[in-house]
């Protein structure tokens, strides 16, 4: 696409980009169970008005907009409060991913700082902890250890002990953890990290604005956050279940002087002195205004009721997934995440037959499932969801059409054995970045033995995703 000799009319434009979300998944009307969380119009107009109003200011010099600073200040403390601990200092993020790397890299700081004869850095985090860790680790050079888990899919408290080493820098737990809703044993993991001396990071990413609401529902919870004195860190996505606006994330920490290790300052520079609290420079206003403005909107009481119509939406799901032949939830999700894996079917054509009806659902894998996040949204489309998939799943169970997916799968698997992957390379250039059928690609990645090879086709596929059409 050549940049344009002159402008377009405005009308143009817009009916343009109309035009252009036509395919998009309908997330206001709850066929998405990821990516978006939408709380309603009322609160939607609220959260898109505040960041209208100040949508051209700049985070990157709190100085020069000292109310994105009143903002900014005020939602931590709001946030901290939440957490268990309202001393606790911290900053706002572009979301979960900013969040994690920031609390990896102080620790990795702090740690150089305070941890003499340090020569490799490691972090130990359970093998469902989110990928963010990893691209942390990638980043800044750590050693990163993944601890199995149990039958119950929650961090394995002994092996984590195990690992611990004189290199170990940071321990990390997950409420919940993204694949299967569970919180992993924070309590325990932390009190290893307490007595080693480490710091422990709880990723509450999905969980932070949800569990708290659910324990005063009176659904049991486990304990995550500040109230646990080993607990040094906590990330937190206002952009999920606090329905803010993205990108929108909390990162905290009980010690101040770790939030300071976060911190980057150039003092030499011709341009002036710069600081900045993380890994952005220029910071949107509009995200920081409309995070501050919906939690002061809806308060406690609230999000109490946003959260009793994602647990009584939470709870109908589950028990209609389980009523169906064939399906079955893995584990005990704490929260308002869970997946759906079956013994019988492919699980991902069940997927690619609720794409064809306009739902989104993440696939995943060991085991193959498909994820939910259940959210608002969702009280409104519930009870279509499950007749679609009650339909779909008899649909895969017996159609003349699931099972030419089935040869498709297993002529997929059956390549991906013999053939080079240089040749699997070069097969999958001719597979459709946008097509709502995944259930074979993701049955031939499944059969590949090395873990480079995977890399090697997902880093393809990601090239051709983000490159224009020749």
């Amino acid at each position: 696409m050549k940049f344009p000799a002159k402008g377009t009319e405005r009308s143009m434009v817009m009916a343009e980009l109309e035009t252009a979300r036509k395919n998009d998944v309908r997330w206001r009307d709850g066929r998405a169970f990821s990516l978006v969380f939408y709380p309603g119009h009322e609160i939607y107009e609220v959260v898109k008005e505040a960041y209208g109003l100040f949508f051209s200011e700049n985070g990157l010099n709190p100085s020069a907009f000292p109310a994105l600073r009143k903002f900014e200040q005020e939602t931590v403390s709001m946030m901290a409060d939440l957490m268990c601990d309202g001393s606790a200092s911290g900053n706002l993020t572009s979301g979960g991913t900013e969040s994690i790397l920031l609390a990896v890299y102080s620790a990795r700081e702090y740690a150089l700082k305070h941890k003499p004869g340090l020569k490799e850095p490691e972090i130990l985090v359970p093998t469902t902890v989110h990928p963010a860790f990893d691209k942390a680790a990638h980043y800044f050079g750590l050693k990163i250890k993944h601890i199995p888990v149990g039958p119950d899919f929650r961090a394995d408290v002994a092996a984590t002990a195990a690992a611990v080493t004189d290199q170990t820098i940071l321990i990390v737990g997950s409420a919940p953890q993204y694949p299967h809703g569970v919180v992993d044993p924070i309590r325990e993991l932390s009190s290893i990290a307490l007595s080693h001396g480490i710091l422990f990071h709880t990723d509450a990413c999905v969980g932070g604005m949800i569990l708290p609401f659910f324990r005063k529902l009176g659904r049991p919870v486990p304990e995550f956050s500040f109230e646990l004195p080993g607990v040094t860190s906590i990330s937190i996505d206002l952009h999920k279940y606090g329905y803010a606006a993205k990108g929108a994330s909390v990162v905290l920490y009980r010690n101040s002087s770790q939030r300071r290790s976060q911190f980057f300052v150039q003092t030499t520079w011709p341009g002036g002195i710069y600081g900045s609290p993380g890994i952005l420079g220029t910071r949107p206003g509009g995200s920081i205004a409309a995070a501050w403005a919906v939690l002061k909107h809806l308060g406690e009481a609230g999000y109490m009721g946003l959260a009793k119509s994602v647990l009584e939406s939470t709870d109908y799901i589950r028990n209609e997934i389980q009523a169906i032949p064939g399906l079955r939830i893995p584990g005990q999700p704490h929260a308002s995440v869970l997946a759906i894996v079956s013994d019988e079917m492919d699980i991902y054509q069940i997927g690619d037959e609720l794409a064809v009806r306009g739902w989104h659902l993440d696939k995943q894998q060991d085991p193959p499932s498909l994820h939910l996040t259940i959210s608002y949204a969702h009280e409104a489309s519930r009870e279509q969801f499950i007749r679609d998939l009650r339909e779909c799943t008899e649909k895969v169970r017996g159609s003349i059409g699931s099972r030419w997916a089935d040869l498709q799968t297993a002529a997929a698997r059956a390549l991906s054995k013999i053939l080079p992957v240089s040749a699997i390379r070069f097969l999958s250039r001719f597979t459709s970045t946008e097509g709502k059928r995944q259930a074979a690609m993701y049955g031939m990645i499944g059969s590949l033995p090395v873990k480079g090879e995977v890399d090697e086709l997902i880093l393809d596929f990601l090239d051709r995703l983000y490159s224009l059409d020749k």
